[in-house]
């Protein structure tokens, strides 16, 4: 197992960038991320308005997976996640979905005790760590961290846990995959513009699947397999997602789009994963037992 420390990260993902470390396919990685705000609120002292806006959302990489080709897929598998024992959260003028009722910025600082998060003397939150950004290089010009895209990136999606395995389409040879902004704990939408932010490890597993062609990257948990997709608007997003959906299992397994359709209005669930980006994300969920009775495979 190879080790990537945060001294390597990237603020946008690129076809053209150096890579940080190239691994063979199949190959498992342990991570050092940065938070969201690249460590540098630690205290109460430390405000969000004195920092550096140049710093945000880093992603330790980028890692050029040998055998992953253009047109193929990257397989990444989430091993394992370790986080540091403090977060921090916040919320500010014009941000997330609350952000009219403000005019500055505000921080909380939580520490982790055990696997809850401490928000107060009253309230202790079950941990449920997940990496928020997460993805490959796109073909054509450089996606900030914090904006979501087919490649992947900013999707803050609570399902990318440990045990959830992701697709990604990939755009450029060797995928230049990299990973950060991990969360102890965040609800789905993400409304303030955040969750509990914290520095950690993430262990990932790569792997080239270089017959593997998809448009938007696909999550598989214990249960589920969903399409993730993004856009201007939930709206959009979603029915993106779907549509997707739908034309993966009418290709894979020749059932019709009519009846497909309908099993999945029963079965499925389309779900926010973050309503505070550039774009907006969501995943649409279908339950495994679904695709085993269809004879579904990747």
């Amino acid at each position: 197992m190879q080790e990537l420390n945060d001294s390597k990260v990237i603020y946008a993902f690129a076809p053209n960038l150096e890579p940080a470390v190239t691994v063979p396919s199949g190959e498992t990685v342990r991570i050092r991320t940065k938070d969201c705000f690249g460590n540098q609120i630690q205290t109460a002292d430390d405000v969000l308005d004195e920092i550096d806006w140049d710093r945000i959302n880093p992603a330790t990489g980028p890692i050029y997976v040998e055998g992953a080709v253009a047109g193929g897929a990257l397989k990444v598998s989430i091993d394992r996640i370790e986080l540091d024992p403090q977060t921090a959260s916040c919320t500010g003028a014009g941000e997330g979905v609350c952000g009219d009722y403000f005019d500055a910025w505000s921080t909380k600082l939580c520490s982790i005790d055990g696997n809850e998060l401490v928000w107060n003397d009253s309230i202790r939150i079950p941990l449920a760590p997940m990496i928020g950004v997460i993805g490959v290089a796109p073909a054509g010009e450089p996606v900030n961290c914090g904006t979501p895209g087919s490649h992947g990136g900013n999707m803050d999606n609570t399902a990318i846990g440990q045990g959830a395995t992701l697709y990604f389409p990939v755009a450029v040879d060797g995928a230049l995959f990299g990973c950060g902004d991990m969360h102890a704990c965040m609800g789905d939408g993400e409304v303030s513009v955040s969750g509990a932010e914290v520095a950690g490890w993430a262990t990932v597993t790569l792997t080239a699947l270089p017959e593997l062609a998809l448009t938007d990257p696909l999550i598989e948990t214990v249960t589920h397999l969903g399409v993730i997709a993004s856009a201007e608007s939930l709206d959009a997003a979603a029915d993106r997602a779907v549509h997707e959906m739908v034309d993966l299992l009418h290709d894979r397994t020749g059932a019709g789009k009519d009846e497909l359709i309908m099993l999945l209005s029963l079965t499925a669930d389309v779900q926010v994963c973050q309503m505070v980006d550039p774009e907006k994300t969501v995943r649409f969920m279908v339950p495994k037992y679904v695709l085993e009775g269809l004879g579904f495979t990747l």
